[in-house]
């Protein structure tokens, strides 16, 4: 009861412009207080400007909005949902978690969802592109991408010698494991010349170099400068031979 009287009485929308009025505020809110529905509108955003440039068929377009619009209705339930359940339970109880996770859930498939749309329409315009811009890079022997890796590594430690923080394998400027990542991804990339490839190689060395972050070890900072390394020194390396050869 206690709870219920420090809540704010409001009044039921009297007419259709009321309740419009009540459901812009509910988006405002929605926007507000949830970071992953303000990623979900830029990325939104993103993606209708980047439309403009492939011109995409009306049925693309279409397709590609209502994705776009399950994705987000599917984040403003959530939201709703945990709102409704914040003011039933008060604790942490399994069933308000169940229902937490179930809705959370619903959001992470229609992101899948979306994902897949998103490579069905975009991939046909990004495909080619990146095939032919991998193929003007010449092909070289696997000791390219070994002799690479070796120079990112001594970067890296050479780095952490000098700023002084950190071990080897645990914190420090740059991060490590970020720095190797992305050199793996280059070399990967450079060697097999193929996107699909690059594009898994690329999720990989995204996924390490998070793991790092969540896990506490390096800062945002760390892992950007460790990332910017590793791919800028292999990339570097394959540069010089490239004109050499």
């Amino acid at each position: 009861m206690g709870k219920q009287k420090e809540l704010k009485e409001v009044e039921k929308p009297g007419n259709w412009f009321e309740s419009l009025n009540c459901a812009i505020e509910g988006i405002l809110y929605a926007f507000k207080t949830q970071r992953h529905v303000r990623y979900h509108y830029l990325i939104a955003a993103v993606a209708l400007f980047l439309s403009l440039f492939l011109r995409l068929s009306l049925v693309e377009f279409v397709l590609f909005s209502i994705s776009v619009v399950v994705l987000l209705f599917a984040e403003m339930m959530n939201t709703a949902i945990e709102e409704a359940v914040n003011l039933i339970e008060d604790r942490h109880h399994i069933t308000a978690k169940n229902a937490k996770d179930v809705a959370a859930g619903a959001v992470l498939i229609s992101s899948i969802g979306v994902a897949i749309m998103l490579y069905m329409i975009f991939s046909k315009h990004l495909y080619e592109p990146m095939a032919i811009g991998l193929r003007e890079v010449k092909m070289f022997s696997g000791h390219i991408a070994v002799v690479a890796l070796l120079l990112v590594l001594i970067s890296v430690v050479v780095l952490k010698a000098t700023v002084g923080r950190g071990t080897p394998l645990h914190g420090g400027m740059p991060s490590g494991h970020s720095a190797v990542a992305f050199s793996l991804f280059t070399s990967i990339s450079l060697l097999t010349l193929d996107p699909v490839i690059t594009i898994f190689a690329f999720i990989m060395a995204i996924m390490v170099s998070h793991s790092r972050l969540i896990g506490g070890i390096h800062t945002k900072f760390e892992i950007f400068l460790g990332s910017v390394l590793g791919f800028g020194l292999t990339l570097l390396i394959f540069k010089i031979f490239t004109v050499i050869k």
